[in-house]
């Protein structure tokens, strides 16, 4: 609509002089360069709410075995791999694949650290984030666990260190493990030069095989997950859609839009998850197959479409168990 406007005021008003034309110009790269910020933020936003990522559905499959405090301490070294690049479950069409190496240390108390990397040739450089988290973890029931974790994005890139809105984020992770049934809800908050609010309650069920074949375990524990959130979203409002008025408003330089900022809430995504975890002694290979079902928010304008991806994780656990347990 923006564009065909712009199109009728060339082709109707190019006779007093190139002026207008440049203006219409700049006007129409402001526009593509507004389009290419945004799904810029939505690139960067991908991985802050990759809440079923390697690590995390790791930290489920350690939750499902065994209270942290009951397994002593572990060191964790892993390589995760994904085959596309998502944003709140709205895919942006990028097949690049990325990797995500990452260690992390889970104390008996219940304290964690964890530092995670992200390469993808999609980014320039190609490793363009690391996330450091802290947090702790706890049993307080047999059939509840419940996480508490700070976290912080660090991009290599100074440019898009300073452009992405989220750079923070404080969250709180239930999980209920009720016979083959696991209920989990999560909540985030994500601050930085704007915040965010996301609410995920999650449905699955576990299988769980031991001692087969060569194998440790074997589980597949599928789930399915509802994305609540809350964004602050930008419209672009037009001054008047009366063609007359467009095209003065063009002839003497005046802006066609006006910005108007509202916060929005809602349902962001729609995901069912498949994951395998196949363990064998300390080593763990798990692989997902996610498939999201995106909706926009009251205001947004992006495409949506609904995609899927796939990716693994190799794990290599070093436990250090109390001396009562060895």
């Amino acid at each position: 609509m923006r564009i065909g406007l712009l199109i009728v005021a060339v082709t109707m008003f190019t006779h007093p002089g190139f002026a207008q034309e440049a203006r219409v110009d700049s006007l129409v790269r402001d526009s593509v360069r507004l389009e290419e910020e945004i799904r810029k933020i939505l690139a960067a936003d991908s991985l802050l709410l990759a809440n079923d990522s390697g690590a995390l559905l790791g930290l489920i499959d350690s939750l499902m075995n065994a209270p942290a405090p009951a397994l002593g301490s572990q060191l964790t070294f892993r390589v995760g791999y994904n085959s596309n690049v998502s944003s709140t479950g709205r895919t942006l069409g990028i097949d690049e694949f990325g990797l995500a190496p990452g260690i992390a240390y889970y104390h008996k108390s219940g304290l964690y650290a964890d530092v995670s990397g992200y390469w993808s040739q999609q980014y320039s450089p190609t490793y363009y984030l690391t996330i450091g988290t802290v947090g702790y973890m706890a049993a307080p029931t047999k059939v509840w666990s419940v996480l508490a974790e700070y976290n912080r994005f660090q991009y290599s890139s100074e440019e898009d260190q300073a452009s992405t809105p989220y750079r923070n984020s404080l969250g709180v992770s239930n999980f209920f493990d009720i016979g083959k049934m696991f209920l989990r809800l999560d909540y985030q908050i994500y601050f930085g030069d704007k915040t965010g609010h996301r609410l995920m309650p999650a449905l699955g069920f576990n299988f769980e095989k031991r001692n087969w074949s060569k194998l440790s375990r074997f589980r597949v524990f599928p789930s399915v997950s509802v994305l609540l959130g809350s964004e602050k979203v930008t419209e672009e409002i037009p001054f008047s859609t009366n063609l007359l008025v467009v095209l003065l408003r063009v002839r003497n330089g005046l802006p066609l839009y006006y910005t108007e900022t509202n916060q929005v809430y809602g349902v962001m995504n729609y995901a069912f998850n498949f994951p395998v975890s196949l363990t064998m002694r300390n080593w763990t290979v798990m692989v997902n197959y996610a498939y999201n079902i995106p909706k926009q928010l009251p205001g947004e304008t992006f495409d949506l479409t609904n995609s899927g991806f796939l990716s693994a994780t190799v794990f290599r656990q070093f436990n250090f168990y109390p001396k009562s347990q060895k």
